[in-house]
This record gives structure tokens, C-alpha cells and sequence, in this order.
């Protein structure tokens, strides 16, 4: 267990972390892609009114964040089930939340889920169904609507399946509680850019890499168990996960260590077919004094002048070395940036190790030398910790940490273009969405964010609003709006059936 800040019970609770091999999520990725696109198509009607969004696209894909589906009727919906069609042939749903996804040919139907489909006369569901998609040749929004088989705006009749596929449920993440992933978590759609070329997005186009060894322990222990519960344990192994370089010998893949970073390069590159390239993500994560404000997660190398030699030419160079080998450059490699450690030099400078990390600059050097190395291999894409919402989110912590980490960042030799983004809340459990309540919102006669012990006035209750202000607070900074945001949510969980289903 981390050290912790005083009286922050949420901060307390979410910095405990293995230190082995950590599941991130990927189909949880938000992709911020190369520009925002914002399109209304808005059908007034007796009965309802759409407004759908395109929130943000990039070559091949795009999000909505969020489709309005108005009751402009005379009655209470108890549930819903809304349809429209895509224009263009190519256009498909591939992740979904907040509503129950089907699509045959261009037809797609969302209906409710259990919380969300009483929706009162002018109200809307809460929270607004949503999805990533894909397209190919273009991108239009769609101009029928129908809700429970009642066109909106008397755009025509609702649409109706073709002689396409089987309507087949679009099995992406939901930004409900439970945020389960899919078996083939990133999406593999849309083109794929010719081998070596930096891509906006890493993971657009391509598939998650699966460790053989965490696969062969994750089935290992379903035949153990065995029978019904067995059987869903074995799917986990299909989920891609990161791999932790949390010590030299994890580069070497001795002292116990199953797999080098070559060996898991290697394996890599075999799991890639019909020229598809593979994701695969690493944690770098072994600065000198490393997790200063920790009990359990020091690392290996002292915080001194000669600990940061050893980093920088024992480990950093070394993990170059292997990327940047030409059988690898098919491969898309994610770096996620030393987890917790530039948040610790500002929240933590009352503890001994962490005022020295800060008094001596190893941290931030390290992490410049990092991220100048990594930089120089065209296939990898880095990605700094901004640690999550339940630590940073106060002002008085958000603000120093976008000064402190910008300028890391810009003290490298590319600038503000020597990263791809930046991620939150790794190996972390804070939700990625609060669907029942926002943090200004008035539950009991109190605004939620003064609920004490649990959000103590923070202004932020889920990673999502957390990222998308930081991304907005980078760009201000003079960071390029392509710059990318990750949530690694391989740990979040919200109560199984107990969890809460009203604000309260």
C-alpha cells in the first residue's frame, strides 16, 4: 500500500498496485482523434426530437459522445428503442454504451438498459446512450430517426433490415458500472497506414497483443475452477494487456521474469495476420526512488546522481535497443510513462523521498531522457500518468500538475511533440463515468462534491470529465490538439448486482 494524502478517502482507497502485469482495458480507450467534428441533426416531432453529435473523428473513426433522444410526447416512456440508418456503406457501430447496440447492413437499433429507459415527457434517457464507430469513404450523419417505431420529425418510415447480416449485438465497453471489455478489446477497423508510419491514433486499424504467458495462467486457473464461472474466467485470456518493465531483469526476462522484452516483441509480431499490425503496450516504470511516497512499490534504483545514470543507460537505453529493430517496425509500441511519479512531486513533497526526487530533478530528467529516446522510434507512441481524478482533481493539485508536467514535457528535445498523450488512472479503480449524478448536482439538500469522507469538494467524480478538461488545459498549454487521451480501466468494477441504480 502507497503512502497517502491526509483525509482524501478516495485517494486512499485507489493506489494499491501490483506490480506485475497490469490488464489495461484498450476497448476503454478515449481517442481523441486529429480535429473535432460537431454536427447536429436535430428532428423535431410529436412524439420525439434526435440530436446526434459527431464529437470527435479521426481517419476511420469517429464518436458520439452522447445522442439525445428527447420525449416531446404527452406520456412517460418506460423503456425505448431507437433506430436510424447510416448513409454510407462502411459506417458502423464498434463500441457502445448506455444502450443495448445491434446493426444489420447500415440499420442499427439501440434500446435501453435496465437504469436508463424511463424517460419522463421532455426529458431525455440519463444518461444519454453513446458509441464509437467506423467509416470508410465518408462520414455522414443519418436523417431518420424513429423511437418505439414513431418516426421523429416525420423523416420517413422507420428503417428496416435489408438482406444483410443477422442483426449481432455490438459487444464494445459500456460507460455503465460495470465497464466489462470485449474479448477483441481494440477496434480493427479502417485502413491501415503502410508499416513504420506514425499514426494519430495506434490503435485505430489494429489489434491488442496477447501475452501467452498471462493467457496461459488466466486459462490455467478457468480449468481450475472449472464448470459455468470457468468458462467466463478462460475469456479473459483474449483480453490485450500491458507489460510492466518494473525492473532491469523484466527487459533480460531474468530473475524470474517468463519472457524478455524481445521474447514478448517477438510474440508480438507472430500474432499479427493479413498485414494487420498489433498493439503493444509497456509501462515504463523504474525511475530512480521510484514511487516515492510507497511502502510496497520502491523501486530498484537509488535516487542519486549515479541512480539516474543507471536508469538512463541500464534500463532506458536498452528498451530502446529492442524497439528499434527493423523486424519490429510493424508493430505499434504504447509506452505508458512512469505511473505516479511526476503527480508525487506535487502532492507528496512532505514525504523525504519525494522531496528529494524533487530538490535533485531526477525525476523529471528521467522522464525527459525517456521520452527523448522513445521519441526517436517512429513506431512508438508515448503516453505520460497524470495519475486520476480522486488525486489530482482538486484545483489546487490540477493546476500545478498541467504546469509541472507540460513543462517536463516541453524541456524535451521534440517539445510538446515528443508525446502521443497522456493517461489516467493506471492501475487504478475510480469510474470512467458517473452515470447517476454529477459533482455540482444537489442530492439530499447538498451538492455531491461535498460528500464527505468520499469526494471531500472535488470537482471531478470520474476519470472522463477529469481527461477531457486536462486534454483542454494541455491544449491551452500549447500542446497540438491531435494530442490523445488513455484510461486504463483494468481494475474499476461498480458493486456487481449491488451497485447503485439512483442517486442517493
Amino acid at each position: 500500500m502507497r503512502a497517502m494524502i491526509a483525509g482524501k478517502l478516495r485517494y486512499l482507497l485507489s493506489q494499491r498496485r501490483p506490480r506485475a502485469l497490469i490488464l489495461l482495458a484498450s476497448a476503454f480507450i478515449l481517442v481523441f482523434g486529429a480535429f473535432f467534428v460537431t454536427v447536429r441533426q436535430t428532428h423535431a416531432a410529436s412524439y420525439c426530437q434526435v440530436s446526434y453529435t459527431i464529437s470527435n473523428q479521426w481517419q476511420g473513426g469517429f464518436g458520439v459522445q452522447g445522442i439525445s433522444i428527447q420525449n416531446t410526447g404527452t406520456a412517460a416512456w418506460t423503456s425505448w428503442s431507437l433506430t436510424f440508418t447510416f448513409p454510407a456503406a462502411g459506417q458502423a457501430v464498434t463500441q457502445g454504451w448506455n444502450g443495448n447496440f445491434t446493426q444489420s447492413g447500415q440499420n442499427v437499433t439501440v434500446t435501453n438498459l435496465s437504469y436508463n429507459g424511463a424517460v419522463a415527457v421532455n426529458a431525455a434517457p440519463n444518461p444519454l446512450p453513446g458509441f464509437n464507430g467506423a467509416w470508410t469513404t465518408s462520414n455522414p450523419v443519418p436523417t431518420n430517426f424513429a423511437v418505439n417505431g414513431n418516426v421523429c420529425n416525420g423523416s420517413g418510415p422507420p428503417p428496416t433490415p435489408t438482406t444483410a447480416p443477422t442483426s449481432t449485438p455490438i459487444t464494445g465497453p459500456t460507460a455503465t458500472p460495470t465497464k466489462v471489455p470485449t474479448a477483441t478489446p481494440i477496434p480493427t477497423v479502417g485502413p491501415t497506414p503502410l508499416p513504420g508510419t506514425h499514426v494519430d491514433n495506434p490503435y485505430v486499424g489494429a489489434k491488442g497483443y496477447i501475452n501467452p504467458d498471462w493467457a496461459a495462467e488466466v486459462r490455467a486457473g478457468a480449468t481450475a475452477t472449472g464448470g459455468t464461472l470457468g468458462a467466463k474466467e478462460a475469456l479473459v485470456a483474449n483480453y490485450s494487456t500491458a507489460v510492466w518493465l518494473d525492473s532491469m531483469a523484466a527487459i533480460s526476462g531474468t530473475n524470474g521474469y517468463p519472457r524478455s522484452l524481445v521474447g514478448h516483441l517477438d510474440a508480438a509480431v507472430a500474432q499479427s495476420t493479413g498485414g494487420q499490425p498489433v498493439v503493444i503496450q509497456i509501462v515504463i516504470y523504474d525511475l530512480p526512488g521510484r514511487d516515492c511516497a510507497a511502502l510496497a512499490s520502491n523501486g530498484e534504483i537509488p535516487n542519486t546522481a549515479a541512480g539516474l545514470s543507471t536508469y538512463e543507460h541500464s534500463y532506458i537505453d536498452p528498451i530502446a535497443a529492442a524497439i528499434n529493430q527493423a523486424k519490429y517496425s510493424n508493430l505499434r509500441v504504447v509506452a505508458i510513462i512512469e505511473p505516479d511519479s511526476l503527480p508525487n512531486l506535487v502532492t507528496n513533497l512532505g514525504i523525504a523521498g519525494c522531496a528529494t526526487a524533487n530538490s535533485n530533478g531526477n525525476y523529471v530528467q528521467g522522464v525527459q531522457y525517456a521520452l527523448n529516446k522513445l521519441h526517436a522510434i517512429s513506431n512508438v507512441y508515448s503516453y505520460i500518468d497524470i495519475g486520476h481524478d480522486g488525486w489530482l482533481g482538486w484545483s489546487s493539485n490540477f493546476n500545478p500538475s498541467v504546469t509541472l508536467i507540460a513543462n517536463t514535457v516541453k524541456g524535451t528535445t521534440a517539445g510538446v511533440n515528443s508525446i502521443d498523450g497522456f493517461i489516467s488512472d493506471t492501475a487504478n479503480y475510480t469510474p470512467v463515468t458517473e452515470p447517476l449524478m454529477t459533482a455540482n448536482q444537489t442530492v439530499g439538500g447538498n451538492p455531491v462534491r461535498s460528500e464527505t469522507p468520499f469526494y471531500q469538494w472535488n470537482v471531478y467524480i470520474d476519470e472522463q470529465t477529469y481527461d477531457i478538461d486536462w486534454r483542454n488545459a494541455m491544449i491551452s498549454a500549447g500542446f497540438p490538439s491531435t494530442i490523445g487521451m488513455l484510461i486504463d480501466t483494468s481494475r474499476d468494477g461498480w458493486g456487481g448486482p449491488a451497485r447503485p441504480t439512483v442517486a442517493s
